[in-house]
């Protein structure tokens, strides 16, 4: 009885406050709520912005599940659970705000694509890796073993159908040397990026957004490319020379509605001077604090 009161006296405060509410999503060898990332971040947002609701995604049953998912869980699998626990969360009812980082930022593009019955506000993605990657040069945190079998298992074969099953990492990753077995068998990335066939609903939803603001770090050391950050690429045929959003198919093609968002100045840009996630927390205050103490 206590907790379904706390529960109802979250959901009075949200809507009595006005703020959108946020929803974030870790990126690779994270958890939800660790003290030393996102449970920090979440601190400084709380303080930032007085009276929001806070959601950080849990996939699993526990932190160190969650962890492991974001090697070892079907990326497909994980966008359908977070968006049946986000249309079942009464505080979200009017909309939020969505902000992921690295792998959890085209995570939640997918979320905004992909699951019509949530309505996502602003999507911010910090360094996300929305062309996917083609390269895994370090690990993050105290995770080397499990990097180790990642390594592994990609030169097995990212695209072998049982790699494809589980392993988050070569669900995003994109071969310019091989781009027609990438379109071919990848189970992620080439869906959400309309490599194959359009499917305009997606296309509907992102160009819905108020804003979509995608943060590249200049001195990122390990997304590769780091332009994928803000939807740039390798060139097909080789892995040195980058094209830009600008010269993509998704661009050129408007598969996505980015051309839409631009024209309406919801579109942005920001360069982040740091390596990748390093950024300070003035930073994080300056450039994006602004993009989430928002009212309806």
């Amino acid at each position: 009885m206590k907790s379904l009161l706390f529960v109802i006296s979250l959901v009075a405060c949200s809507q009595a406050s006005g703020i959108v509410p946020l929803v974030l999503w870790h990126g690779m060898g994270d958890s939800c709520c660790n003290p030393l990332s996102l449970g920090r971040l979440m601190d400084v947002i709380r303080t930032e912005v007085p009276g929001i609701y806070v959601r950080s995604l849990q996939i699993g049953s526990d932190f160190e599940q969650d962890t492991l998912n974001g090697f070892f869980k079907n990326v497909n699998d994980q966008i359908t659970e977070v968006c049946a626990n986000l249309t079942a969360d009464a505080n979200l009812q009017n909309g939020f705000n969505v902000m992921g980082f690295s792998q959890g930022g085209q995570f939640l593009r997918a979320v905004v694509q992909r699951c019509p019955s949530v309505k996502v506000r602003n999507l911010l993605s910090v360094g996300g890796q929305h062309q996917g990657v083609f390269g895994f040069p370090r690990c993050p945190g105290d995770n080397s073993t499990i990097c180790d079998e990642v390594r592994k298992l990609l030169n097995i074969g990212a695209y072998e159908a049982f790699v494809q099953s589980f392993l988050v990492q070569a669900e995003y990753w994109q071969d310019p040397l091989n781009e027609a077995e990438y379109r071919q068998k990848s189970v992620f990335l080439a869906d959400i990026n309309q490599e194959n066939s359009v499917n305009q609903d997606y296309k509907t939803r992102l160009s819905q957004l108020k804003n979509l603001v995608l943060v590249m770090f200049e001195f990122d050391t390990m997304v590769q490319p780091k332009e994928s950050e803000w939807f740039g690429f390798y060139v097909e045929g080789q892995d040195k020379d980058v094209y830009t959003l600008y010269d993509s198919k998704i661009w050129q093609q408007d598969l996505l509605g980015l051309q839409a968002l631009n024209s309406t100045g919801s579109l942005h840009f920001l360069s982040a001077p740091f390596d990748h996630l390093q950024f300070t927390e003035e930073w994080f205050i300056q450039n994006l604090v602004p993009y989430i103490n928002v009212t309806f």
